[in-house]
């Protein structure tokens, strides 16, 4: 018996099927993989790599080719003397962990999570001088929905540069472009994590966000499941880091990946690789996993990665999100890390945490009727760090990768393990490995800022 692996929206269950047949039992079952190569991809190279399969797409920035082989071969691409790594192409997700429906909306400004990273304070507003002028955050996920401009406006969304790259896996191998799929999107994940960074319209109430005059790019990697494919993500970081290099060379640009998988891909990497080395600075979710560790590309060290943390203050009133002030100076004492957050594992990098649970935002069950949910999971943490990075830029937009990541580490308020009694959520405990350096502050990351 053989065992195949079914998404669902809690996580991954295991179904035992039929004994493989024949021809998978002997390895030639075809599947995707990417390879990276150890020098420059010619024609020639990709020539022979077709002595082994199909080759469906090419990276040329970073070297690398997407193919459709036999099981068996991939071993024998991998020792290749001008292979430098291949593997199978991995899945990647970006699926909430509660979904929660918001209707008490009357009056809000001020915002919870907002609070928590110190960009406003309830009652007082903004607490910040930066804003995310001139900043581009890139929002590699499922795109928006058609309704994005009854939630942001207009100027809000780089337009002319979304886009929409869809294929991958095994059984589709080539990667596409669909350049307006990026506003037709049924997921609503990418919509909910770009109002973090931009705010909301709340029924023509404005809703405040960390980043609020940064320009989104959508860039959708992920499908209307709110899942894809390594090669797919590749392809869309290779596509920012072409943008920083050309038209947006002047200006600073930050992507934000809330989502992940459970290995890192050796085309994801040196996608990685090649837009930190363009001046792109990126942050991504830590993962939802819990114990079992990290997920990737957000355990790669180079990328700034965000662990879900939560406020004590939850559920204590009615309408609390909006309604309570969350105490300052920041008390560590006052915060939670999420039972679902990622752990880091030996060989993992965890930076730093931020607000992942109970964030509500625009999140459509029904297509074209306008709603707000509370979501909760390490995708909604990341956004928040993306929009604080995308205010650090602005004070310094020379800014580059390692620094931000310096400076967010440096600047976080520790949280030693400990135990947490929460509403909803019982008592919640963590250990070390779940916080990084600790909570992430904006009005602290720009003081540290030169």
């Amino acid at each position: 018996m053989t065992k195949r692996l079914f998404w669902l929206a809690g996580g991954v269950v295991l179904v035992a099927t039929s004994a493989i047949v024949g021809a998978q039992s002997t390895g030639s079952r075809t599947i995707g993989i990417n390879v990276v190569l150890n020098e420059t991809l010619t024609p020639q190279l990709v020539q022979a790599l077709e002595a082994y399969g199909r080759v469906r797409d090419e990276l040329p920035q970073v070297n690398a080719v997407t193919m459709q082989v036999r099981e068996r071969d991939l071993a024998t691409i991998q020792r290749l003397p001008w292979v430098e790594a291949a593997n199978p192409d991995q899945e990647r997700t970006g699926r909430p962990i509660d979904t929660v429906a918001a209707t008490d909306f009357s009056d809000g400004l001020n915002t919870w999570d907002l609070d928590a990273v110190n960009v406003t304070d309830f009652g007082a507003g903004r607490q910040v001088a930066y804003d995310g002028n001139g900043v581009y955050v890139a929002v590699l996920d499922t795109g928006l929905l058609d309704s994005w401009r009854q939630y942001f406006p207009q100027e809000r969304i780089a337009t002319q540069y979304g886009i929409a790259f869809g294929g991958g896996g095994g059984e589709n191998g080539w990667v596409s472009s669909q350049p307006n799929k990026w506003e037709h999107d049924q997921n609503s994940h990418g919509t909910h994590v770009t109002s973090t960074i931009l705010g909301y319209s709340l029924g023509g109430t404005p809703i405040g966000g960390v980043a609020p005059m940064a320009t989104v790019i959508p860039v959708k990697v992920l499908n209307q499941n709110g899942s894809g494919w390594s090669s797919v993500i590749a392809r869309g970081i290779v596509y920012v880091a072409d943008l920083k290099d050309g038209p947006l060379a002047g200006a600073p640009v930050v992507i934000n990946m809330s989502l992940g998988g459970s290995a890192l891909d050796a085309v994801e990497k040196a996608a990685i690789d090649y837009a930190i080395g363009k001046g792109v600075i990126i942050v991504a979710s830590a993962g939802n996993a819990g114990t079992r560790g990290m997920g990737y590309p957000g355990a790669y060290a180079p990328v700034i990665s965000v662990a879900a943390s939560g406020w004590v203050g939850e559920w204590t009133a009615a309408a609390w999100w909006r309604t309570l002030d969350v105490a300052d100076p920041t008390d560590a004492d006052d915060f939670y890390i999420a039972d679902f957050s990622s752990r880091q594992l030996v060989g993992q990098d965890l930076d730093v945490a931020a607000p992942g649970t109970w964030v509500v935002g625009p999140y459509q069950l029904q297509s074209g009727k306008t709603s707000y949910y509370y979501l909760g999971g390490t995708s909604m943490a990341s956004p928040h760090v993306a929009g604080i990075v995308a205010l650090m830029a602005q004070k310094f937009p020379a800014l580059t990768a390692p620094q931000a990541e310096m400076y967010l580490e440096d600047s976080a308020i520790p949280l030693p393990p400990g135990c947490r009694s929460v509403l909803q959520a019982g008592n919640v405990c963590w250990d070390a490995d779940a916080t990084g350096a600790g909570l992430t502050t904006a009005d602290a990351a720009l003081a540290a800022v030169p």
